[in-house]
């Protein structure tokens, strides 16, 4: 049961900001094609880290209650 538990927090949030992010770039001016968006699978867990905060700081969360996005280079 836990491990079900766990797999739909991931999905959860990860679905979360997914929408987060395609509302950022779309706001920013870029197309976002629905039909690339339908591919994508909010399983993936590479970015949760499973123990806890890293180097004991905590996330530090933007006026809406979320982690801010991460700009990609």
């Amino acid at each position: 049961m836990v491990p079900d538990l766990a797999t739909n927090a991931i999905v959860c949030c990860s679905t979360e900001y997914h929408g987060l992010a395609v509302g950022a770039l779309r706001a920013g001016g870029l197309i976002v094609d629905d039909e690339v968006l339908a591919h994508i699978w909010p399983i993936h867990h590479e970015n949760v880290h499973f123990y806890g905060d890293i180097d004991g700081v905590g996330a530090e969360l933007d006026t809406d209650g979320y982690r801010p996005l991460r700009l990609s280079g």
